[in-house]
């Protein structure tokens, strides 16, 4: 008997995921071009939205850690 895949590659065109069939069901999510992107999703759908919206939160996220800080001055 012929095993299916338990990772597949994807693409919507815009964005490619890579998703692995997670033991408890449905899938977890990784974006091979976002470094960092990991969520999960239960179709191949709700993947493409959830990685779009943890892409959005890891671009926020390092575009606060890019900001300077200013330490409080001390007289």
């Amino acid at each position: 008997m012929e095993q299916k895949p338990k990772k597949y590659t994807v693409t919507d065109g815009d964005l490619v995921l890579e998703l692995e069939v997670a033991e408890e069901g449905g899938y977890v999510v990784t974006a091979p071009f976002i470094q960092g992107l990991v969520t999960e999703a239960e179709t191949l759908e709700e993947a493409f939205e959830m990685a779009r919206d943890a892409a959005t939160e890891l671009a926020a996220a390092r575009a606060d850690l890019r900001r300077p800080t200013v330490a409080p001055r001390i007289d």
